[in-house]
């Protein structure tokens, strides 16, 4: 077994014995022992009570954080016509039709997010066996079927979040940088929590949210009070 570096072995024991804590807890926690060479991103995961392969247990949905991601979103649009250019004018990084489905065919994909107009879902749909496990396949539920790409683009591009729950009944994400103010992680881990929250399905049965965890990118993960995450 490897050894443990000074850095990881110092975070390890700086979280010993620290369980469901309040999220400004987590985060302060977090910021003092985040010691990698670039700025890591707060990761947030959510255990569940679903099953995903019920259709009724499905969570799924998208929020916009408050103070945004602090990534660099790369967004693709399917679009033809004055749509491809409203794409294009809203910042999109790549927009196409037949020749950008040729290009993921082969193997290319160079962005986080698929947006497309509802009259390419032929086209995209020919995609889904390479988009669908990636998480990247254009849905009307999360608002990445639409007419209006202008917003959808701006969205991406300006702190919006897309979740799915995995099948162990996992849902992840990063919610901001280790950087950003300790309250405006905070403001952004409760928003992404009341979005998992109101997205809970009809067939969930007993417990919903059972467990909530905050980690760095490098470094070791933290309970947090369900209370606090939910700010109830």
């Amino acid at each position: 077994m490897a050894k443990l570096g000074k850095r990881t072995r110092a975070a390890r024991e700086a979280f010993a014995g620290k369980e469901d804590v309040t999220v400004e807890e987590a985060v302060d926690l977090i910021k003092a022992n985040a010691s990698a060479k670039f700025d890591e991103t707060l990761e947030i995961a959510l255990n569940l009570g679903v099953d995903p392969r019920h259709a009724d247990q499905m969570v799924r949905g998208v929020v916009t954080l408050p103070n945004g991601t602090g990534k660099t979103v790369r967004v693709a649009v399917f679009a033809r016509g004055p749509k491809a250019d409203e794409a294009t004018a809203a910042g999109a990084d790549i927009v196409g039709a037949e020749d950008l489905m040729e290009t993921i065919q082969g193997g290319t994909i160079e962005f986080d997010r698929c947006i497309a107009t509802p009259d390419m879902m032929p086209v995209v749909g020919r995609l889904g066996k390479i988009l669908g496990p990636r998480n990247l396949m254009p849905n009307p539920k999360v608002g990445t079927v639409t007419m209006d790409v202008k917003a959808a683009v701006e969205a991406a591009k300006g702190g919006e979040v897309q979740f799915k729950v995995e099948k162990a009944g996992v849902v992840h994400a990063g919610v901001g940088k280790v950087s950003f103010d300790a309250a405006k992680l905070a403001e952004n881990v409760r928003a992404f929590v009341g979005a998992v929250s109101k997205a809970k399905p009809a067939g969930a049965k007993g417990t919903y949210m059972k467990k909530v965890s905050l980690s760095s990118t490098m470094g070791p993960g933290v309970s947090v009070d369900i209370v606090s995450a939910t700010g109830n």
